[in-house]
């Protein structure tokens, strides 16, 4: 959506304080971009930055005006991240292309071949122009924002655009950047030891049970029946007869047996340590005319 459909005109939205898609002030509008094929206005620049000393290209795609100022469908911090263009300065496709990356848009379609853009005449065209005449008609928005360079070349006269122009802001001429170390800690794996499996040979004393058996002797007396002819006679007189006794040991014999299969196996076991560091970080300060108690000329303060 350009601007157009949301405002009657381009002067309408200089001064406007910006507001991204969560309510949180951007900044205030400092001026409209206009389509050089169209010339309708698809872009403001926003003050952002440390005492507004940045101008951030804004889409107007999705944008709004309600009472309290213009709402914007972006984050803060995408806006304040845009890419770094010079406010007052044609953008050409190249530029516009990257603008429309970093928002995550897409370029209109049939517009392949457009010049880029230009500032309305409001800010950087012929003295004494506004926003409101820039925006009589399409075309005349075009012709405003890029006809005065070149009727000044045609003519021999001098460039009143570049004449005109007032500086977009009071920034400096050159920014300073602020930096400040991060602590990014990781992990990495390194051999923290070694465990052995051996095995060795004790000894231990086993007793069991196990039944044995022996032969013992008794007396067996058995009378001699009459007529028994087995037996012959026996002379009168002292004799002796032996029988052999038999008895069973324990016999002891040892044989290896396995019982058992042992391995080392190993897991990972996840536990919370803590890690500290000193950081280095870059403060700015900065000095501005004024009273200065310490006698400097000049007044200092911090600023992060």
């Amino acid at each position: 959506m350009a601007a157009d459909d949301v405002f009657h005109h381009v002067g309408e939205l200089t001064g406007l304080t910006a507001y991204d898609a969560a309510g949180e002030k951007i900044g205030s509008v400092e001026q409209a971009y206009l389509d050089n094929e169209t010339g309708r206005a698809e872009w403001v620049t926003v003050k952002t930055g440390m005492f507004g000393m940045k101008e951030s290209f804004v889409p107007l795609a999705g944008a709004r005006r309600d009472e309290n100022g213009l709402q914007i469908p972006h984050a803060k911090e995408l806006v304040k991240e845009a890419p770094r263009m010079d406010a007052d300065e044609h953008l050409d496709v190249a530029q516009e292309q990257e603008l429309y990356d970093h928002y995550g848009l897409t370029r209109p379609s049939g517009r392949s071949g457009s010049p880029g853009m230009s500032p309305a005449a409001g800010r950087t065209g012929k003295e004494g122009m506004t926003g409101r005449e820039s925006m009589g008609d399409g075309g005349r928005g075009r012709a405003d924002a890029m006809g005065t360079t070149g009727q000044a070349a045609t003519t021999g006269g001098p460039d009143t655009s570049k004449a005109a122009t007032a500086p977009a802001t009071g920034r400096g001429e050159e920014d300073m950047v602020r930096s400040e170390e991060r602590l990014r800690v990781g992990t990495e794996e390194h051999e923290s030891g070694r465990a052995r499996l051996r095995k060795i040979v004790v000894t231990e004393n086993v007793t069991t049970t196990v039944p044995v058996t022996h032969e013992e002797v008794r007396v067996v007396r058995e009378p001699i029946k009459p007529g028994d002819r087995t037996i012959g006679r026996s002379p009168m007189g002292n004799a002796e007869t032996e029988v052999i006794l038999h008895a069973e040991e324990a016999v002891v014999r040892k044989e290896a047996v396995p019982v058992e299969r042992v391995h080392l196996e190993t897991e990972k076991v996840t536990e919370q340590k803590e890690v500290s560091a000193e950081v280095r970080k870059e403060q700015v300060e900065y000095d501005a005319p004024g009273q200065d108690d310490r006698g400097h000329g000049g007044r200092r303060g911090p600023s992060h």
